[in-house]
Formats: structure tokens, C-alpha cells, sequence
């Protein structure tokens, strides 16, 4: 007689004796729950749901089932399906849906509802409550896998798969961010009926921070699956891209299905990232038509100068020329530049000739979290150029009073601490080099630099030596006098 035939029969005879002895009923049927119903044949090891949820044998992502005891995907659970097929060849017995969150027993069929599989549906779903997200930032305790190795939540590894390292580093610097990151983890996005984009970002936002995690590491294989198909392949995981262009149409993206629009603070994207700048033009005119190295550029104020204001979610700034010779004494000097002053760009003053139009910028609208793109890549007629210039900035506290409005400073204060810092090393061109963060544990007061799966803390001295090319500063708030 089967062991499931077995359980039964058993527990017919126990309900049949219920009245009689309620107290060894009770302890009979825990005993089965563990001993009959296969719980006990689950390998946690194995277990890894971070992969597309779709069949191992059709690629249907339709009633797919997760064998509890291999790992592998199934679709259905009817006599002909191959989760019971798998069931039957392989004897594995204990099957989790992936929606539902159910267990049932196969071939059998039943519905197993046992205490001791709730840490697996938690790590399928990760949950956390607003207490918990409140105190992310603070939390200094580190959490333990399923090898007893120590990990930090939200401190974690992400898989580079094969060339996804761009979009890794920007996926790290969104989930530091505490209002964007709170706001991903605390919201149903599938019972709001929003995007695959937007629920499968939520979701790996939410196994990063998960505190009782089965590894130390994540892997975004679900959501890259997703960015390849709703980017048009533009963004794969196959071939490295520029992480400034991912983060462009990620943000839009985001904001555009969550049902954002043109008009300020209409989605949590435009809420955080958002700000504005007032651009002021003049064509360059006659007499300026031949420019001269190091002259400098003014606009005439005796002609007429279009006004217009335009929304950001990032700043781009360009750094000064590399020399192209050095001499041997400076062979190993490399140039460096104090970040306020290729944000000068923006102070209202300085005049730029872009395409024959001078150009004036000045910001009017600070946001939340100011995102600055290092402009580090170029390309001639023959190759891709890389600016290797070091930009030093200060981790905590750099002042942007001067690159916007008095009645703004008044108003919002000018004062940003660094929260992520993106980098590139090697050479220029897809392929040749690669991309590292570095991200700050508040609670702990440590920076930490993040490379695929290679988590190590690091010297907030030695943040501004890397070839910065993203930045995210957070403004603080504007102490009271």
C-alpha cells in the first residue's frame, strides 16, 4: 500500500475516533503532517525563485508549479500535465504554485497546509511591514542564510548573468533611495494591475531588503527578462549598454506605467527625481561667428533672449579636455577637477555655444535626489575616447546655492549628502570595461562598494579616487535659524 493511500485510510480512522480522544488525535496528525506527507523529502538548498516563472519543459509561465524538492518549474498539476508526469518519473512529491502560493502533494493532489512551509512562501514573496521598512535604515543586525553565512539586507549581491553589469549598478543606486525604495516595497503593484516592469522591480526591491533570505545574493534574472521585452531589446543582459541611457528609460518608463504624466509630482518617479531649469538663448550672431580658444562667451543683453523652463531627471556635466601630451616627469599624473566646478554650468553666468545658440543654465527647481551625469565617454571617427579626469567632491554637505535661485535656497535649502556613486573601470566601448557602485548603510554610517556579486565596505576616502560617471545626492533638510 502507498504511503499517500496509506495517509488516508489513517485519516478516516482518526476522524472516525474523534470524540473519543480528541488530545492523541491531535498529536497523531501532527505526526503524519511531518511524517506522511512528504514535508520532510523538501530540499531548501534547491530552491532558487528568482528565475522567470515560466515551465522548465513548455516555457508556459501558465499555472507553473515549483518542485520542492529539485527547484525546477512544472506547468499544471492534472494527470497529464508535467508536473505530475515529474512527480511520477522522479518521485518528488511536494509542489508549490507560484501564484497562489499553495501546496499540494502529486500525484495525489491534495492540498497540504503545514506551518513549516511558510519561510518557502516567504521567500517566494517577501513581505514587510511598515514598521519594518521604517527602520530599514537604522537596522545594524546582519541576517544569516541557509549556510549560516552572514549577509546584510539590502547590502546584497546582484548576479551579472552575462553582461548586465550596467544594469546592476543602477538598480543598486534605486534601492537606497528611502522614499523611492519604500515606496516599491510597501505597494501590491499586481493587485493594482500595474505593469510586469513595475510589479518585478517591486518584487526584486523586496528580496534585496528580505531579511530572512535562503542566499546571500539576488539575481535580477525576472526583471532583466522583462526590460529586454518592454525596451524592445534595447536593453539585454547579453550585451553591456551605457548604464545613463538604461536609468533615462527605466525612470521614464516607470513613471509612464505608473500612470505618471507631464505635470509635476504625478508619480513617484517625477516626485524624487524631478527638478527644472531655466535655459536662456541668443543665436551666436554675426560677430562671434569665429570663436577663439579660451574666449569667453556673453549674452548680449542690448538682443532679444528666449526664456524657457525645462524639467530634468538627471544633469549632465562635461569635464574639461584630457591633456592630450604629458611630459615625462607627469607621465603618471592624472587630472583632476573639484565637482562644483563643472557644475558651473548651472550658475546663471557662465554662457555655452551649443549648435549656434549661446546657452545660459540656471536650476529652479531643486529636487529630492539631484542625479549628475559625468559625461566620461566620447567617439571620433575611429573609436570610443574616455575622459579618465578625477572628479574630488566631499561625501557630506556640498552646497548648491550657487548653481540656483535665492528665493529656491530660501525656500528648500541647498545642502546634499551623497547617497550612491556609480564608476567605470577600463577601457572605453561595450565589453571593455565595467561597472561598480558605492552606497552608504546609514545605520552603521558605512560605505559599501557593490560589483556584481562582490560586496566589500570601503573608505568614504577612497569613493572620490574612482572614475565617478552617475551620481544620486540626497537634499537634507533645511534646518530651522
Amino acid at each position: 500500500m502507498s504511503s499517500a493511500k496509506r495517509a488516508r485510510i489513517q485519516k478516516t480512522t482518526i476522524a472516525d475516533e474523534h470524540d473519543e480522544d480528541m488530545d492523541s488525535t491531535d498529536d497523531f496528525s501532527q505526526a503524519l503532517s511531518s511524517r506522511d506527507l512528504y514535508l520532510d523529502t523538501i530540499d531548501r538548498h534547491m530552491l532558487d525563485f528568482d528565475f522567470e516563472k515560466v515551465c522548465s519543459v513548455s516555457m508556459s509561465n501558465l499555472n507553473v508549479y515549483a518542485c520542492l524538492i529539485c527547484g525546477k518549474y512544472f506547468q499544471g498539476r492534472g494527470k497529464t500535465s508535467h508536473a505530475y508526469f515529474h512527480s511520477m518519473h522522479k518521485d518528488h512529491h511536494v509542489f508549490l504554485n507560484l501564484h497562489t502560493k499553495n501546496v499540494y502533494i502529486l500525484p495525489d493532489g491534495y492540498e497540504v497546509d503545514d506551518p513549516s512551509l511558510d519561510d518557502i512562501k516567504y521567500v517566494l514573496s517577501p513581505t514587510l511591514t511598515r514598521n519594518q521598512v521604517a527602520g530599514l535604515d537604522k537596522n545594524t543586525t546582519p541576517s544569516f542564510d541557509l549556510n549560516n553565512k552572514k549577509y546584510i539586507p539590502g547590502f546584497v549581491g546582484l548576479n551579472n548573468i552575462k553582461a548586465n553589469d550596467y544594469v546592476n549598478v543602477v538598480i543598486q543606486a534605486l534601492a537606497h533611495i528611502p522614499s523611492f525604495r519604500n515606496y516599491f516595497i510597501l505597494n501590491d503593484f499586481e493587485e493594482q494591475g500595474r505593469s510586469q516592469l513595475v510589479i518585478r522591480f517591486g518584487t526584486l526591491i523586496r528580496k534585496m531588503w528580505n531579511p530572512k533570505a535562503y542566499k546571500g545574493q539576488v539575481s535580477p534574472h525576472e526583471l532583466l527578462q522583462e526590460i529586454s521585452n518592454a525596451s524592445g531589446k534595447q536593453f539585454r543582459l547579453t550585451e553591456q549598454k551605457n548604464p545613463i541611457d538604461f536609468l533615462s528609460w527605466f525612470l521614464n518608463t516607470l513613471h509612464r506605467d505608473l500612470g505618471g504624466s507631464k505635470k509635476a509630482n504625478s508619480s513617484i518617479v517625477y516626485q524624487t527625481f524631478q527638478g527644472q531649469i531655466q535655459v536662456e538663448s541668443q543665436p551666436l550672431g554675426a560677430a562671434h561667428r569665429d570663436i577663439q580658444d579660451g574666449q569667453v562667451l556673453v549674452l548680449d543683453e542690448d538682443r532679444p533672449i528666449a526664456k524657457a523652463m525645462s524639467p530634468f531627471l538627471f544633469l549632465a556635466l562635461e569635464l574639461p579636455a584630457a591633456p592630450l601630451y604629458q611630459d615625462e616627469q607627469e607621465a603618471n599624473i592624472i587630472p583632476q577637477v573639484p565637482l562644483t566646478t563643472i557644475l558651473n554650468k548651472y550658475d546663471g553666468k557662465a554662457v555655452q555655444e551649443v549648435n549656434g545658440v549661446k546657452k545660459r543654465y540656471n536650476i529652479t527647481v531643486l529636487p529630492r535626489y539631484i542625479i549628475f551625469h559625468i559625461k566620461r565617454f566620447s567617439k571620433n571617427n575611429w573609436t570610443d575616447e574616455k575622459n579618465p579626469t578625477i572628479v574630488n567632491f566631499p561625501i557630506k554637505n556640498i552646497n548648491l546655492a550657487n548653481f540656483t535661485t535665492a528665493e529656491q535656497a530660501e525656500r528648500v535649502g541647498t545642502h546634499y549628502d551623497l547617497v550612491a556613486n556609480i564608476c567605470h573601470e577600463g577601457q572605453p566601448g561595450a565589453g571593455k570595461g565595467t561597472y561598480k557602485i558605492h552606497v552608504h548603510h546609514r545605520g552603521k554610517d558605512q560605505w559599501y562598494q557593490i560589483q556584481d556579486l562582490i560586496v566589500e565596505d570601503i573608505l568614504p576616502q577612497m569613493i572620490f579616487l574612482s572614475e565617478s560617471y552617475i551620481q544620486i545626492w540626497e537634499r537634507k533638510s533645511k534646518s530651522k535659524p
